[in-house]
């Protein structure tokens, strides 16, 4: 197929507005959960009900500055308010795993931020849990719904870079010392945090390696500080990853095929573009959307609420199978830089 700009696929993104809508209720109201709901009310229909914070004061701040009808001081009576159908859990990693499980058990759908746990062995746990209880559970892999990624899903199906052969990705900034991302009992350091990100992508492309090689450090309270990731597949394909917590670095992401390759505009996490070259020609998508940073979450959002009214218990865009072997990878980064596992 042409690659003109003017002949690129069209997204088929979930719309932002006039689809099902849902009753949102947000655990851990931290920096992270005010952008999805900022997102979610100033982008889409569906809205945020309730928040619930271990800090009553905390939750009706919170609620307050979003316009959300209810706050609670402890997570349970969020989870028993029957107007909740569906929670997103925001809080910092070493919680994700008990929070979620407590809100399947009460019977709500969950959409967790990522990393969806520590391990995959914690993915795992929620997974079969959810499916216990008969409830959708995803992990907020948020830049697998962006537009840019459909349509370069698109250009991957029609052959237009040939075989994916090498995906290369980074993404680190450098973090204030001392804060969450040092800490190792809230699950801190590059990997987890924003590791999963370059990982998922060449898993989007590559699928499941055959083999991890890893070389990192760790900083003075013991969390990965810098890593470089090596993923080498059955088919001959690699996967050149790096992210770390002490710089800065451009988020650039590119996957190079037999016939062509496609270029991410950095930030690759965010809502943007692409270029895409193949047979001498380069055409570009350009994100008109108007949307930048993480208001992209609300194409998430959106499509969350079309799997519920689906009645699909996982996303077929982001199955829990690929957080897991998502976190598989992590886990044998972590390993070698001998982290503790969960």
């Amino acid at each position: 197929m042409t690659i003109a700009p003017q002949h690129m696929p069209t997204p088929r993104s979930q719309p932002l507005r006039g689809g099902p809508v849902l009753r949102w209720g947000v655990v851990a109201p931290g920096g992270i959960a005010a952008d999805f709901v900022h997102a979610l009310h100033t982008h889409t229909d569906q809205r945020v009900s309730a928040v619930a914070s271990r800090s009553i004061d905390r939750a009706t701040e919170f609620a307050h500055r979003h316009g959300i009808s209810r706050s609670y001081g402890d997570y349970a009576h969020l989870y028993a308010d029957p107007d909740v159908q569906i929670v997103y859990v925001a809080a910092p990693h070493s919680e994700h795993l008990q929070l979620a499980l407590d809100a399947i058990d009460a019977g709500k759908h969950v959409l967790i931020e990522k990393p969806i746990g520590l391990s995959a062995a914690e993915a795992r746990t929620i997974r079969e849990r959810a499916r216990s209880r008969g409830v959708f559970a995803m992990e907020a892999m948020w830049t697998r719904f962006l537009p840019q990624i459909d349509v370069m899903m698109q250009l991957r199906d029609d052959g237009v870079i040939g075989d994916p052969r090498l995906v290369m990705a980074d993404l680190g900034f450098a973090a204030e010392p001392g804060g969450r991302l040092f800490d190792p009992q809230l699950g801190g350091g590059a990997l987890l945090d924003l590791g999963v990100y370059p990982v998922w992508l060449s898993h989007l492309w590559l699928g499941a390696p055959a083999s991890v090689a890893v070389f990192g450090t760790r900083t003075a309270s013991g969390v990965d500080e810098q890593s470089a990731i090596v993923l080498q597949y059955d088919s001959g394909a690699q996967a050149l990853l790096s992210t770390g917590i002490r710089v800065s670095t451009p988020g650039r992401a590119a996957i190079s095929g037999s016939d062509g390759r496609i270029e991410i505009d950095p930030s690759f996490v965010f809502p943007g573009g692409f270029t895409v070259t193949a047979a001498g020609v380069s055409g570009r998508y350009e994100d008109l959307s108007g949307l930048t940073h993480r208001d992209g979450m609300a194409w998430q959002a959106a499509a969350v609420a079309r799997h519920v009214d689906d009645g699909l218990a996982e996303s077929p865009l982001h199955p829990l199978q690929t957080t897991i072997e998502v976190l598989e990878i992590i886990d044998e980064a972590r390993r070698v830089i001998s982290l503790p596992q969960a």
